[in-house]
């Protein structure tokens, strides 16, 4: 049903920026949220930020004040902005997309894409 293919990861400096986009393709139910997720290897994902379908936006604290979500829903396409990066930041990132039907909880994740912050 939901799809998601996400692009620009990459190489970037410390303080650098990078924009990741997901492209979503599907029907979105009412009660759902996009966000993104970052894991290292022998590490669990960890979930960065998310927006709701009624435009909540939740931060985790390791990244707060230094990227954003945003989300096009007229072009199915989420952002992820990352400013003043740190080379904490390198890992997998991925786009998540969930609903939730009868208390119910159902993920579709991204293929990930990699981002390394190095000197």
């Amino acid at each position: 049903q939901v799809q998601l293919v996400e692009s620009g990861g990459g190489l970037e400096q410390p303080g650098g920026s990078l924009r990741l986009s997901c492209a979503t393709s599907g029907n979105f139910s009412r009660d759902s949220a996009v966000g993104w997720y970052r894991q290292v290897p022998g590490k669990q994902r960890e979930l960065l930020a998310q927006i709701t379908n009624g435009g909540r936006v939740n931060y985790a604290d390791s990244v707060k004040g230094r990227f954003t979500i945003s989300r096009d829903s007229a072009k199915g396409m989420v952002y992820l902005q990352m400013d003043s990066l740190k080379p904490g930041d390198t890992a997998v990132y991925y786009c998540n997309y969930y609903e939730v039907r009868l208390g119910i909880r159902y993920d579709t994740w991204g293929q990930g894409t990699e981002v390394l912050v190095s000197a």
